[in-house]
């Protein structure tokens, strides 16, 4: 007896389609009586939450006073606050040329902006002598493994 030969579709993406059944249409709200969610489009008779804007804020618990009014408040942020980005003498050695400033660490893409205030400090080995340029801070244990390296700290 012969085999029957069964063509099966190729797949594309011009052919994928849901299977049936699995995909509904979105409910289309106040188009009319026929299609069931005509006239007050499911949202019943009048009240504030049949009108637009009619929901509470995602604080509101009933009219008791709201958990972000029954807590205590405490302390602030500072505006003139400086945050310094942490710059490691192991990251120096990917600095070409023996000025380290902010130009030169942003050129080797170790910051992002040239105007960030940074700090270097001492985690890792110094590879060469560099010459730090004024105008940063740096931390007691980089200054030292760069001295010791056969560099120095200008400023």
């Amino acid at each position: 007896m012969p085999t029957k030969k069964v063509a099966i579709e190729r797949i594309t993406l011009s052919t994928l389609r849901p299977v049936k059944g699995s995909h509904r249409n979105r409910k289309r709200i106040g188009r009319g009586p026929g299609s069931g969610t005509g006239k007050t489009s499911g949202k019943g008779h009048k009240g504030s939450k049949a009108r637009s804007g009619g929901a509470t804020n995602p604080g509101f618990e009933g009219g008791q006073m709201p958990m972000y009014r029954r807590l205590p408040k405490r302390g602030f942020t500072n505006p003139f606050k400086i945050t310094y980005l942490a710059v490691n003498v192991s990251e120096l050695a990917r600095v070409t040329g023996d000025d380290v400033t902010a130009e030169t660490l942003f050129a080797a893409g170790i910051l992002k902006n040239a105007t960030e205030p940074f700090k270097v400090l001492g985690h890792g080995d110094v590879t060469r002598a560099m010459v730090i340029k004024a105008g940063l801070r740096i931390s007691a244990s980089a200054k030292a493994k760069i001295e010791a390296a056969g560099g120095r700290v200008e400023g």
